[in-house]
């Protein structure tokens, strides 16, 4: 007898999908926010702009790269430098940029808990979006087994 073993497709809660979107809009919110109204120089902001955006950039591909090598290893070694590095120096230089800013300590406060901020829900947004994908990859396969174990079961 060869009885199946229903499959459990998880999948994260609408209620927490929306936690994880409102979250990043708040951060990417307080972000813009604290860059719009930063005193000083066009050129300090323009720079905490490209930090903030390379640091975003290279936070999703080190979640990618991270999630795509957990089981086993399918980037080269040099892909790895490569991820880990940008996302180290895209952290490096953006903090660099906020401690040798002249401004008031309560707008580099500000914008670095903004920007941790922000770097956190990347990684968060990054593992939601991925298990979304994984959870319909699954369910489409199980669909796919199901129609063909129907189909052989009505030519048999």
């Amino acid at each position: 007898m060869n009885e199946q073993v229903p499959m459990i497709i998880k999948r994260d809660t609408r209620a927490w999908q929306m936690q994880v979107w409102l979250s990043f809009g708040v951060a990417v919110t307080l972000c813009a926010v604290g860059l719009a109204w930063l005193p000083g120089d066009d050129l300090d902001r323009a720079f905490m702009i490209m930090g903030y955006v390379f640091c975003m950039s290279a936070a999703f591909a080190l979640a990618k790269f991270v999630r795509d090598n957990e089981r086993r290893t399918v980037d080269t070694p040099m892909f790895k430098m490569v991820v880990w590095a940008g996302f180290a120096f895209a952290m490096a230089l953006t903090g660099w940029g906020l401690w040798r800013m002249e401004v008031n300590p309560t707008y580099k406060s500000f914008l670095l808990v903004s920007w941790l901020f922000l770097i956190s829900t990347v990684f968060t947004l990054a593992k939601t979006l991925r298990d979304k994908h994984d959870a319909d990859l699954q369910e489409a396969r199980m669909a796919g087994r199901a129609m063909a174990h129907a189909e052989s079961r009505g030519q048999a």
